[in-house]
């Protein structure tokens, strides 16, 4: 005999067909929002992250700009003592320049030859005198050329003195002003010999 099925089977069917549906769309709308708030609070984590590190760096920055000032503030420290020290050897290289320039000052005069000022500004002198003639001045500028610790004279001015003409004095007198140049021949050496050795 055959079987026949009076239940309604159909409608069955399709009402779990629907209710495996909403269950497989709840199960995915419920992974969809899972996944979302998985990355959400990995990509916060990431930015937290980040700022953490910008801040650690912003941090690290300020302090090395303290270090950098430190360091600018050394540097010019340095720098003044450096430039200190180099005035100190400069003297303590020239205190015997002074020495020097008066005994060849002194030792370059020639006779019938009078200074009546001596100005220096750096290594440059400015002497004015009164010699007996022309010939006198010419004499003092060959022992300025010949020596160690003067060098260059340049006659500025050579003219009569007016006050020996005035009182009639039977010798000739002139005024003159020369320039000279002082240098240090032991210096000039210790350059030369480091310039050879380079």
């Amino acid at each position: 005999m055959a079987k026949i099925n009076l239940l309604p089977w159909r409608e069955e069917l399709k009402k779990q067909k629907q209710k495996d549906f909403l269950t497989s769309i709840g199960l995915g709308m419920l992974l969809a929002v899972s996944v979302m708030f998985y990355v959400h609070m990995h990509i916060n984590g990431k930015i937290e992250h980040q700022q953490g590190r910008n801040q650690f760096l912003v941090k690290e920055i300020k302090s090395l700009d303290s270090k950098i000032k430190e360091i600018k503030n050394l540097d010019a420290k340095k720098e003044n003592m450096i430039a200190r020290m180099e005035v100190i050897q400069n003297l303590q290289v020239s205190r015997p320049q002074v020495v020097h320039l008066f005994e060849e000052v002194a030792l370059t005069i020639p006779e019938g030859v009078y200074l009546e000022s001596l100005k220096q500004s750096k290594n440059n002198l400015s002497v004015a005198g009164v010699a007996q003639a022309n010939s006198r001045v010419s004499e003092y500028m060959r022992n300025v050329d010949a020596s160690e610790w003067l060098q260059s004279p340049d006659l500025k001015v050579i003219t009569a003195n007016k006050k020996a003409i005035k009182k009639g004095d039977s010798q000739r007198v002139q005024d003159f002003k020369l320039q000279l140049r002082q240098v240090n021949p032991q210096a000039a050496q210790t350059n030369q010999s480091q310039k050879n050795k380079g």
